[in-house]
């Protein structure tokens, strides 16, 4: 692990990672602390990497990126695919400048992947599947039933099958790829990433609120997206050729407003969607900061937590 003292002029021992579900503040938070520290902002948010997705992704406004230097966004068009593995090597990338200017790294962001990728230091081994094992699991869904193939799984990698739900057919599917091809399981692969640990020392924070109030304030995010102009940046991006197929356009949002464009549900039945999509995601976001372990719990006002752990 590379020690960031010897780039900060021993001004900061750690870098500030700072989570938190959508609508939690995480931003103005990150803003606020890059100001304090003359900073830069990183962001880790697995739909900011797209340009032309500015609305829906609640991306920095232009007078902020003004305020404060913002990485890692607009990294890719909407119809290109991503992975936390090219994350990470951006991110570090990111990290590398930054320290090299003598500058504090800023990561905020939602997309828990990300901040397991960097926190956990995973070291990603891509296997390139077989087409053939491929072909013959889905034959064998479409014979028995993909609960078959979780009960399968089961037998062979029951870490993996404790954690991937039936109904999740693409992971369940991608586990038994892996074993078929490899000989190894999923979990076997898990662990070998985690061998080598973070490159850099990160704390992690994650904003906390009373469960009501953050639901109204996801509530109120959404009413601000549309108001702002949601339903013709979803329009444009459909002019350019994009439908409901890419993954940029699987973001919440986006594929219910897609889906009201298409003719499938009513514009009000879209609204309620999204809104009730940002609160399940949210909640999915809480479980998975919860579960990462070291997360410091903090107040949406007060920063100086933060300042205290990160400074030496």
């Amino acid at each position: 692990m590379i020690s960031i003292e010897l780039f900060t002029d021993g001004r900061y021992k750690s870098i500030p990672v700072i989570c938190g579900p959508t609508a939690s503040g995480k931003s103005s938070m990150a803003l606020s602390l890059c100001q304090e520290t003359e900073g830069e902002l990183c962001s880790m948010d697995s739909m900011q990497i797209y340009r032309g997705m500015d609305i829906g992704t609640a991306k920095p406004t232009i007078e902020e990126q003004g305020s404060v230097p913002h990485h890692l966004i607009d990294l890719i068009e909407p119809t290109e695919n991503f992975s936390a593995a090219r994350y990470k090597t951006a991110a570090l990338g990111c990290i590398q400048d930054c320290l090299s200017r003598g500058v504090l790294p800023v990561f905020c962001g939602g997309t828990g992947q990300y901040a397991s990728a960097l926190a956990q230091g995973i070291n990603y081994m891509p296997i390139e599947v077989d087409p053939a094992v491929s072909s013959r699991l889905l034959s064998e869904a479409g014979e028995k039933g993909y609960e078959a193939l979780h009960n399968e799984l089961m037998q062979v990698d029951p870490e993996s099958a404790a954690k991937i739900h039936p109904n999740n057919r693409k992971r369940v599917l991608r586990a038994l790829e892996i074993y078929r091809q490899t000989g190894n399981t999923m979990t076997y692969y898990n662990e070998k990433s985690l061998e080598d640990g973070p490159q850099y020392p990160f704390s992690l924070f994650a904003i906390e609120w009373d469960r009501d109030i953050l639901y109204q304030r996801m509530d109120m995010r959404v009413d601000q997206m549309l108001e702002a102009g949601l339903l013709d940046e979803v329009k444009r991006l459909r002019l350019m050729g994009l439908t409901s197929a890419n993954t940029s356009m699987q973001a919440i949002g986006y594929k219910e407003l897609f889906c009201f464009l298409e003719g499938h549900v009513t514009y009000e039945d879209a609204v309620s969607a999204i809104k009730q999509k940002t609160r399940n995601y949210g909640k999915r976001q809480l479980t998975w900061f919860r579960n990462m372990g070291a997360v410091t719990w903090v107040n949406p006002e007060d920063i100086s937590v933060i300042r205290e752990k990160i400074q030496v």
